[in-house]
């Protein structure tokens, strides 16, 4: 019996012995006073009894505050800035730049911000092997690095790297995936940088890259690999490593990270890709309803209104769809928009996307009738931010557009540019940004780290 029935069977008790004792107490003639006070007491007791029974995901991960931004698309998982956020609206490389670094190696796995600590995953090509480095969120100096492997990187398009996954942490660890010598690994480190565990998710056989990012559900981290020669999604406990359960998938190549949402009443995975729309019971892999639907190669991840999923992907087929999250796989709607890279965002009713091409379109969730639609120029692989009604989107060449989330219109509120290339989706939370970007010099690529916020003082480089 799960946590939930046993809420349900004791909420049933309550009322049975409520039932009963008032039907004694009426036919004693009890005064109307004595009745109403035990029935409160009755209801303090049944909410009392489901705070206890029922786990809340906020207990889980002690340490995060809302002033983070601890996983890949935010504290949500949306792509949506904690409440409160209130970054900068106008940048450039000299201009309300709190400091910049050199990061060592290249990545596009976002920025992970946790407490004091900015953390990424990097790759030195010229050696194949995978970092993880701690930054200062106050200046941006290097706290501390780890080599999670010496040699065996490996990427395929040019466009990828051997570190394109985001890290996820849960306040006390972290969590990253690496494709490494033909093979998914998932790795937790402590905080200060100490390994814990490693666990190897499933063989893979490169076809792009790899880009899937962990996604923490209750006391596991979650993790996924499809690929050409069968992958797989996988809980992983978080504390050792230990498979809780795990599911094979279909062969083919696939780059989407697996999200929960709470859909209709009930967690959901949710896996997009591989022909397929999939949902699994987070707590035991189980299949909760599949149905063939979005094409075969997604990189985004998917966002939801709470019944529905809006998924998207980009190869063979253009796809965005709205799809019923109650089991019945019903698609609401769906439009041929090639939204390969870039993930979704929701707000109020309405779905904001940026596609590949440079196009930023506004549709209605529940209809998907366009509400507006504007170039807005180069290309795009970072996912937007919904920051309020804002919309932050980063081009591949640095530039940020800040847009207006409305459905009435499109509205262009400003366009910074920092650096020469970004990849990366920033990661925003309070009053500052942080950005992965990359600058030339003297025909060398230099990655860097940039904390973008009100300038106080003279920025370091």
């Amino acid at each position: 019996m799960t946590s939930s029935d046993t809420v349900l069977q004791s909420a049933k008790t309550v009322q049975i012995f409520e039932k009963r004792y008032f039907m004694q107490r009426s036919q004693r003639r009890q005064p109307q006073r004595l009745r109403q006070r035990l029935s409160i007491w009755i209801v303090i007791a049944v909410f009392s009894l489901i705070s206890a029974l029922v786990p809340k995901q906020s207990d889980a991960f002690e340490g995060i505050s809302e002033r983070d931004w601890p996983w890949w698309r935010g504290p949500h998982h949306s792509g949506e800035a904690p409440k409160g956020s209130n970054p900068p609206q106008t940048w450039s490389n000299e201009n309300n730049v709190r400091w910049s670094v050199d990061i060592p190696g290249r990545g596009h796995g976002s920025p992970t911000v946790v407490g004091e600590h900015v953390y990424l995953a990097s790759c030195d090509e010229s050696l194949g092997s995978q970092s993880i480095y701690a930054f200062d969120r106050t200046n941006g100096k290097i706290i501390w690095s780890k080599k999670i492997h010496e040699s065996g990187a490996i990427r395929k398009n040019e466009r990828s790297t051997g570190a394109s996954s985001t890290i996820a942490c849960d306040g006390q660890r972290l969590f990253i995936n690496f494709l490494n010598s033909d093979a998914v690994f998932t790795t937790a480190l402590s905080r200060s940088g100490e390994q814990l565990w490693q666990t190897k998710l499933t063989d893979y056989v490169i076809h792009q890259g790899y880009g899937s990012s962990p996604c923490l559900y209750r006391e596991t981290v979650i993790v996924s690999g499809d690929n050409k020669a069968g992958g797989a999604v996988a809980a992983l406990d978080r504390k050792t490593g230990a498979v809780v359960w795990k599911r094979t998938r279909p062969a083919t190549p696939n780059y989407a990270s697996p999200v929960v949402h709470m859909l209709n009443g009930q967690d959901q995975l949710i896996l997009t890709g591989c022909d397929l729309v999939s949902s699994y019971d987070p707590h035991t892999g189980e299949t909760l309803w599949e149905r063939k639907g979005a094409t075969t190669e997604c990189v985004t991840t998917t966002v939801s209104d709470g019944h529905r999923i809006f998924s998207s992907g980009g190869y063979p087929r253009n796809h965005v769809a709205a799809i019923r999250a109650d089991g019945s796989g019903t698609i609401d709607w769906e439009n041929e928009q090639r939204l390969y890279v870039p993930s979704l965002l929701y707000r109020d009713g309405f779905l904001y996307a940026v596609l590949d091409a440079g196009i930023a379109i506004c549709w209605k969730s529940e209809t998907g009738e366009e509400q507006w639609k504007s170039r807005l120029g180069g290309n795009f692989s970072a996912s937007p931010v919904l920051v309020g009604d804002m919309i932050f989107a980063t081009s591949e060449t640095g530039q940020t557009h800040i847009l207006r989330a409305i459905p009435e219109h499109f509205e262009s509120i400003a366009i910074n540019t920092l650096g020469e290339e970004a990849f990366a989706t920033p990661a925003i939370c309070g009053d500052q940004i942080f950005f992965r970007v990359a600058f030339m010099k003297e025909n060398l690529r230099q990655e860097k780290l940039v904390c973008v916020g009100l300038q106080d003082e003279q920025p370091q480089k």
